[in-house]
């Protein structure tokens, strides 16, 4: 299964994934239209989709989500899930692991801009899997000014 197909089971398309991304849009040498960033962040999303260690943290933090839902998780109740404990930083480790993965060290500042706004769809979700998706579009988007803005 890939990423996308793991994503499409919870309602959230490429589109939705494209339109957070673009959310946080800023014109850079090389990506100065949400048209030229739109083309290329749609290629990179469905790139890392195609990765198998993307798709396996962004299903683990889906997981995990679930499992906090049912109680179901060491050391955290459902109660401390659902108010994203301070205390918990596993969720932060998994989407800046996402993050850095696809795009370098640049992508870990753009996943804070990313986890801090939770634009679009990124709202949506729960705990870990909110961290996961904006590790994703964080990196992609870092990826993309690097690539473009030769």
């Amino acid at each position: 299964m890939r990423g996308a197909e793991v994503l499409a089971e919870r309602g959230i398309s490429l589109e939705m994934l494209v339109e957070a991304c673009l959310e946080m849009f800023v014109p850079h040498p090389g990506v100065e239209s949400r048209s030229t960033a739109e083309r290329a962040l749609k290629r990179l999303i469905a790139e890392a989709l195609r990765d198998a260690n993307v798709c396996v943290l962004i299903e683990a933090a889906f997981v995990l989500d679930e499992l906090a839902e049912r109680d179901r998780l060491p050391c955290m109740s459902s109660a401390e899930h659902a108010r994203d404990a301070s205390a918990m930083v596993a969720d932060e480790i998994i989407g800046m692991a996402i993050a850095e993965y696809i795009g370098g060290t640049r992508a870990l500042f753009e996943f804070v801009r990313f986890d801090k706004a939770k634009p679009g769809v990124i709202s949506e979700l729960n705990t870990f899997s909110d961290d996961a998706v904006a590790g994703l579009l964080a990196g992609v988007s870092a990826l993309m000014y690097s690539l473009h803005g030769r």
